[in-house]
């Protein structure tokens, strides 16, 4: 009882305590994680099904087995007592390793206050000169990127891992163990969510939805190795995506310039969005509809705008885009 009630002080302890962000990144992220990141993800992408779901249910089913062994040895009265502090110990456990892992990351300093670049300049402005440069690329791009044998119909490529490689190497991050998009048993939720990818915070595996289209699938991985670079932010991480696949094949360019059309028009005005849509082609237009009828298929009307805290924002933008010639 008293190690559970410790446990249980030190999980709390460390959710409250005010570690400063240089410090963290200076000794977690760019150090211990690095190192645990290269040998969990190595570790991981061994096994072809996802790590996540046997930690998850493998858990569940021994919390359940202990559960209704107390039951039935002392009764329900006797054993919520047990069982309410076994709870609370695995979820310190759990919390506590969670931490360790992965989860210090939201405690590291910002991409954005490591970047130099004038705050001043973003505005509905800027997104829409920016916009209507994803106009221009998705449409000079669809061609090459919707070719047979391009890396977007095939999976991940190797252009898309050398891409962030070197967009790690321009924002001065760590190199890392890129994770195998793996299916997951939640991919059902993933689905009816409207979750294109999500990053094992414990054993930093990739878990990507299975029904991506070819035309998501570059981004949406891109976003969630950005996870396992250890930038826990979601906006950074699609940045960080976002300029991997910039940098890699014709079909990953085109997904990152498609994934950033559907970012930026909800941010200008009704007349600005109906000029990019009228400006874009037939096939890039024919694309976001395939999205936008993926994501309304599927999902839940309460979920189908929004993504978890560890997906990618691709399908809860596009959902809304308009397309309209």
């Amino acid at each position: 009882m008293i190690r559970s009630a410790a446990l249980v002080v030190v999980a709390i302890g460390a959710a409250l305590a005010p570690l400063p962000a240089p410090i963290v990144e200076r000794v977690y992220s760019t150090r211990v994680y690095v190192a645990l990141q290269s040998l969990l993800t190595a570790l991981s992408n061994v096994v072809p099904i996802a790590l996540f779901d046997v930690l998850f249910f493998g858990v569940l089913a021994v919390w359940i087995g202990l559960a209704v062994a107390d039951v039935r040895r002392r009764g329900w009265v006797r054993a919520s007592g047990s069982i309410g502090v076994r709870t609370l110990t695995w979820s310190a456990t759990l919390y506590l390793v969670f931490l360790a892992t992965w989860g210090l990351n939201y405690r590291r300093v910002p991409l954005a206050d490591k970047l130099q670049f004038d705050r001043a300049a973003v505005g509905v402005d800027s997104a829409r000169r920016v916009a209507t440069v994803a106009v221009d690329r998705v449409n000079g791009l669809y061609a090459a990127a919707h070719r047979p044998e391009s890396p977007a119909s095939a999976g991940v490529s190797g252009s898309l891992a050398e891409g962030f490689a070197r967009a790690s190497r321009d924002l001065d991050l760590p190199s890392i163990a890129f994770g195998r998009p793996k299916r997951t048993l939640f991919d059902v939720y993933f689905r009816r969510a409207g979750v294109a990818g999500m990053t094992d915070p414990f054993l930093l595996e990739t878990l990507v939805a299975s029904d991506l289209l070819p035309v998501e699938r570059p981004f949406v991985i891109a976003h969630e190795w950005s996870h396992l670079a250890g930038i826990a932010d979601e906006g950074e991480a699609n940045f960080v995506g976002w300029l991997a696949c910039l940098r890699g094949s014709a079909a990953d360019q085109y997904s990152a310039w498609l994934f950033l059309y559907g970012e930026l028009t909800p941010s200008v005005g009704a007349r600005d969005r109906a000029a990019l849509a009228s400006a874009l082609a037939d096939g890039p237009r024919a694309d976001l509809r395939a999205i936008r009828e993926r994501v309304a298929r599927r999902a839940t009307p309460k979920s189908s705008g929004s993504c978890s805290a560890s997906s990618s924002a691709t399908t809860g933008r596009l959902f809304d885009v308009d397309i309209r010639p």
